[in-house]
């Protein structure tokens, strides 16, 4: 796939005023980047529930899509606090990020709660966000193995449609420096075979996050189809940065028929 995909979650960490300074800072490089504007880089934004439809008036008439970082896992009904699938999609995220390290250890949510998640977002017409990683640090290898089963429990019983992996090792959140490149290779190629040998999930992509930012993508080339950025992100140009390298890899990708 010569297309790399850069997410970008910003969490808790703005305020509203500052999140909607954020995004027409963001909108504003954006509509001068050629490859976001073709479609070469895909880059997808989850901000906070009350940031999402500022963000979509913010980013309106580029490709940016936007999304929520959790859903919940019922269509409709009596769930106080909670957000559906369907009124995201109806104001036009077209995202729902689920099953984060985050959630999981915070609020109990248990594999079968971001099964849960996944086939309702799938059900609205969203493309789930599923975040896959092992707790401590451990053999490549096994690591792979318990991501891949994070995978398949989360897509167990979910309707057809394409899903954006992002592999993130808990133990790399946060810290200094990724995951090691290998380690990365050995796990996002166990994730791609298991999305590949599904043949319900065709367009689906893997992608890394956990302590990303520039440089990662040109070092793994096409071992992960991008990055999901944290902290690193909130300075605009450190994104364009992210994003240029991203055009770059796109390119050699589409030169060289979707290997880099």
């Amino acid at each position: 796939m010569a297309k790399v995909t850069v997410g970008v979650s910003l969490k808790m960490y703005f305020g509203h005023r500052q999140a909607a300074t954020w995004f027409d800072e963001v909108a504003t490089r954006i509509r001068a980047h050629d490859a976001v504007r073709s479609g070469a880089v895909d880059l997808f934004i989850t901000p906070s529930f009350l940031q999402v439809l500022p963000a979509i008036q913010a980013f309106a008439g580029t490709p940016v899509r936007v999304g929520g970082q959790d859903v919940a896992p019922a269509d409709f009904g009596a769930f106080t606090g909670e957000v559906s699938a369907a009124e995201l999609a109806e104001v036009g995220a077209s995202i729902a990020e689920i099953g984060h390290a985050e959630r999981r250890r915070l609020f109990a949510e248990t594999d079968e709660v971001v099964a849960a998640k996944t086939a309702a977002a799938l059900r609205a017409g969203l493309t789930p966000l599923l975040c896959i990683g092992e707790t401590t640090h451990q053999d490549p290898a096994d690591a792979a193995t318990v991501a891949v089963a994070q995978l398949q429990a989360a897509l167990a019983g979910a309707p057809a449609g394409a899903v954006i992996v992002a592999y993130e090792p808990v133990w790399a959140i946060g810290a200094p420096e990724p995951a090691p490149h290998d380690h990365i290779r050995v796990v996002a190629a166990a994730l791609r075979a298991a999305l590949d040998a599904d043949a319900e999930r065709a367009g689906s992509v893997v992608i890394y996050g956990g302590a990303a930012g520039p440089g990662l993508l040109t070092a793994l080339g096409d071992d992960v189809d991008g990055v999901f950025l944290g902290r690193f992100a909130h300075d605009p140009d450190a994104l364009v940065a992210v994003l240029d390298e991203a055009a770059e890899l796109a390119r050699r990708r589409a030169s060289t028929g979707g290997a880099a």
